[in-house]
């Protein structure tokens, strides 16, 4: 039984039943010291999720205090919160890991105050190759965005917690523990699988995750100069220079593949189609800039969020040295005797 809280929020419109989920909740439960499911459904549905899982895991409703714009921020913070164990693996609904890679995470946790593995397609949809180009690419600059994290209690409670109205909502919650002095972990080869989502989502996701890029400006530049430079290329009748593009778009992503045991669990496929997915994003790109300048952001859950994700700039101007500061608060605690030593 492995000390950590495993922290799962979810939002479900109809019952999830006795599916996969369900067996590995019940698997995690024989494995983790902790299991918390964070529910935002409705009632109804939050009903039959607590007769289904009531007797493996703690199901419990998002804290009203914690509901955010971001939903899954608000459900991400009430399991933080509840949790009893200090090193806690945050996952969503479609993360299965193994007990190695969960073993790995939480060791990790040990001398780092976040950590973020990386995640891989299974089964392989045409749609989930197609964005395991960015993947790839991903690997190259210190590694993908996954659905799932690991990250030490106090740490993030001594933020206060993170932004719930940031859209990239990961990059965030590192963002915001670095800023307070935490230390990252991104191990490349910490594979964790993840199930793709069905095509309809996948369409849903493409100006949204665009749109996260606003969070990192350099990276939006580039996605917004790569449809008119290829656009020239073609007007010119520079085809060459264009071939010459998409070639070198997927030998970086063959070095993002060969990174840390990738072609483990990477197919090489997928460096084949990463231009289809560049070329994908930097139509996004423009899209999502125009729904920043006309909509005054990007539609999620009924509203417009406008915020991809705080500059680390402004996070460390808000939260610079809150974790030394919590470390010292909770031992000078266990001098006056108000905790134990495992309380801080």
């Amino acid at each position: 039984m492995t000390r950590a809280s495993y922290v799962v929020p979810i939002r479900r419109a109809v019952p999830e039943g006795p599916g996969e989920l369900s067996e590995y909740l019940r698997r995690l439960s024989g494995e983790v010291d902790e299991v918390i499911v964070v529910d935002g459904s409705d009632p109804d549905v939050f009903e039959e999720h607590a007769a289904l899982w009531g007797d493996a895991v703690r199901h419990v409703p998002v804290d009203p205090s914690s509901v955010t714009p971001m939903g899954k921020v608000g459900g991400v913070l009430t399991g933080v919160r509840l949790a009893r164990n200090e090193r806690v693996v945050i996952g969503d609904d479609d993360v299965f890991y193994t007990p190695e890679a969960l073993a790995r995470v939480v060791d990790l946790l040990g001398r780092a105050h976040v950590v973020r593995p990386q995640n891989y397609f299974d089964p392989l949809p045409w749609h989930a190759l197609w964005d395991t180009g960015r993947t790839l690419l991903n690997r190259l600059w210190g590694g993908d965005w996954p659905g799932t994290l690991g990250v030490r209690r106090s740490a993030l409670l001594a933020t206060g917690g993170y932004d719930g109205g940031a859209m990239f909502e990961n990059l965030e919650l590192v963002r915001t523990v670095r800023a307070a002095g935490g230390v990252e972990e991104a191990p490349l080869d910490l594979f964790v699988l993840r199930r793709p989502p069905d095509s309809g989502h996948f369409f849903s996701q493409r100006v949204r995750q665009a749109y996260d890029e606003f969070a990192r400006p350099p990276r939006m530049v580039l996605s917004l100069a790569v449809l008119p430079l290829a656009l020239a290329l073609a007007a010119r009748g520079r085809w060459k220079g264009l071939a010459a593009g998409v070639g070198a778009i997927s030998l970086l992503a063959e070095w993002g593949r060969r990174r840390a045991g990738g072609r483990e669990v990477f197919p090489a496929a997928a460096s084949l189609l990463a231009p289809a997915w560049v070329a994908e994003r930097a139509v996004c790109a423009w899209l999502a800039l125009g729904s920043r300048v006309f909509r005054g952001g990007i539609p999620y859950g009924g509203s417009v969020l406008r915020l991809a994700a705080n500059s680390e700039r402004e996070l460390r101007r808000r939260h610079a040295g809150a974790i030394a500061a919590a470390a010292l608060e909770g031992e000078m605690a266990v001098l006056r005797g108000e905790v134990d030593g495992d309380g801080v």
